[in-house]
C-alpha cells in the first residue's frame, strides 16, 4: 500500500510484511488467517479491555470458536478439524494478537487436554469427549504442574493407587488453566507402575478447583488450584496409551509449538498499535514517527517480528513434514516469547504515559507474556534443552 498522510493509514507495504512472508503461505492458509482475524476484530478487540480489567474469561466465545473449527483443529477424526500444523499456528498468532488469554484457552483445550485423549486415550475416551470438546460444548483441562513441582514434573506428589473398584487419586495441582469451568480433567499422577494419565470428570466427588485471583497477568483467562481428595475412578479412567513423562511432554510440545506463533501475534499487535500512534502523536511540531530514536525502535520491532514469524513458519513446515524434533520447538518458544516481551515493552515506551492505560495494547500484551514465558517451560528450561541438543551433555541433574 502506498504511503499516506492520513494518521494511522500512513504505512507502507514494508511496514506490514517487510519480507513478503505472505508469499510463503498457501491460499488456504491465508483464507484461514482472514477468517480468524475477522473473528478477533469483531468479537475480541471491542471487549478485551473490559474483560482484562474485570478479570473475566469470555466463556460465551467457546462455542463460537468451536463452530470456527479452532478447538483441536490440528487433530483428526472425532469431529476435529484435521488442519495442518501451520494452519494451527496461524490461528494461534491471530488469536493472541487479540489476547494471550484467548489463545491460551485454545491451547489448553486442544493442544493439551484433547491431544492427551487423542494420542493416548481409549476409543471410549475419544468418542465420549472429543466431539463435544471440538464443538466447544465440553471444556477440558490438563493437570500436570503442582505447587512444589513446576519445571521438575518428575517431582510430583499426586498419587494414584488401586482401590476396590479401580483407582483412587490424592494430591494437588496448581496453575491449571480452565479447571473451574472444565467438564473433564486430564490428571497426571504417580503410580506403582510409573506416571500415568487419568481422565477425570470434574463432577467426580473429591475433585475441586478454585480460581487463582489477584493476577497481574492473563487476567482474561482462568488458572486454578486443583485439590484431589480420595477421587474414586474406574479402571477405564486411565489413559492406556502411555506410561511415564513422555505422555505429558508430548502434549506440552504441542502447546509450546502454538506459543511460538502466538507470541508473534502479540508482538505484531503491539507494533502496529504504536506505528499508528507515531504518526498521530505530534511533539515539537512534528509526528514522533520522524524522530530517529522512534524509527530505531520500530525497526528493531520489525526485525524481530519478521525473524520470529519465519522461525514459527519453518518449525510448522518441519512439523507438517514429520521431521520436527522437540529440541527445535524449544528454539521457537525461547526466542519468540523473549523477543515478544521486549517488543511490547519497547512499544510501551513510545506511548509514554499513555502506554500504561488499557487504551493501548502493548503493556497488556507484555504482562500476559510474562505468564507465557513461564508456562510450558521457562526460559531456563528451554535453554538447557537446547544446550543438551548442542553439546550432547544433559545439565538438568
Amino acid at each position: 500500500m502506498p504511503a499516506s498522510t492520513n494518521g494511522s493509514t500512513h504505512v507502507t507495504d514494508l511496514a506490514t510484511d517487510y519480507l513478503d512472508i505472505d508469499s510463503l503461505l498457501t491460499e488456504q492458509e491465508l483464507d484461514l488467517r482472514t477468517q480468524v482475524r475477522r473473528f478477533v476484530d469483531d468479537r475480541i478487540r471491542p471487549n478485551i479491555n473490559s474483560w482484562y480489567e474485570d478479570a473475566v474469561f469470555p466463556q460465551d466465545l467457546v462455542k463460537e470458536m468451536g463452530s470456527l473449527g479452532l478447538l483441536g483443529m490440528h487433530l483428526s477424526g472425532y469431529d476435529c478439524g484435521g488442519r495442518s500444523a501451520v494452519e494451527y499456528g496461524i490461528a494461534a498468532m491471530e488469536l493472541e494478537a487479540g489476547d494471550s488469554g484467548i489463545r491460551t484457552f485454545v491451547s489448553v483445550q486442544g493442544s493439551l487436554a484433547m491431544s492427551a485423549i487423542s494420542k493416548f486415550g481409549s476409543e471410549q475416551h475419544k468418542q465420549q469427549w472429543l466431539p463435544g470438546m471440538a464443538a466447544g460444548e465440553l471444556i477440558g483441562c490438563f493437570g500436570l504442574t503442582e505447587p512444589t513441582a513446576g519445571s521438575d514434573p518428575a517431582g510430583m506428589v499426586t498419587r494414584a493407587v488401586r482401590g476396590k473398584l479401580g483407582w483412587v487419586l490424592n494430591g494437588a495441582k496448581r496453575w491449571i488453566g480452565l479447571a473451574s469451568i472444565a467438564d473433564v480433567a486430564i490428571i497426571w499422577a504417580k503410580t506403582d507402575g510409573g506416571i500415568r494419565g487419568f481422565v477425570v470428570p470434574t463432577d467426580t466427588p473429591g475433585f475441586s478447583a478454585v480460581p487463582i485471583s489477584q493476577k497481574m497477568s492473563m487476567r482474561a483467562s482462568i488458572q486454578c488450584d486443583i485439590t484431589l481428595e480420595n477421587v474414586q475412578l474406574p479402571e477405564s479412567a486411565v489413559l492406556p496409551g502411555v506410561v511415564g513423562l513422555r505422555g505429558p511432554f508430548s502434549c506440552l510440545n504441542e502447546a509450546r509449538y502454538g506459543i511460538m506463533w502466538g507470541a508473534m501475534g502479540a508482538a505484531r499487535d503491539a507494533y502496529q498499535s504504536v506505528l499508528a500512534y507515531t504518526h498521530e502523536r505530534i511533539q515539537f511540531g512534528k509526528p514522533i514517527a520522524s524522530f530517529q530514536l522512534t524509527q530505531q525502535k520500530l525497526v528493531d520491532m520489525v526485525l524481530e517480528i519478521q525473524k520470529g514469524t519465519l522461525v514459527a513458519l519453518q518449525t510448522g513446515r518441519l512439523k507438517d513434514a514429520g521431521r520436527l524434533r522437540p529440541e527445535q520447538i524449544s528454539f521457537g518458544k525461547l526466542n519468540n516469547v523473549r523477543q515478544a516481551i521486549e517488543i511490547c515493552r519497547s512499544a510501551r515506551t513510545i506511548l509514554g504515559g499513555n502506554g500504561i492505560t488499557l487504551e493501548y495494547s502493548p503493556l497488556r500484551h507484555a504482562n500476559n507474556l510474562e505468564s507465557v514465558r513461564t508456562y510450558e517451560g521457562t526460559d531456563e528450561v528451554h535453554t538447557l534443552i537446547m544446550g543438551r541438543a548442542i553439546t550432547g551433555i544433559p545439565s538438568f541433574s
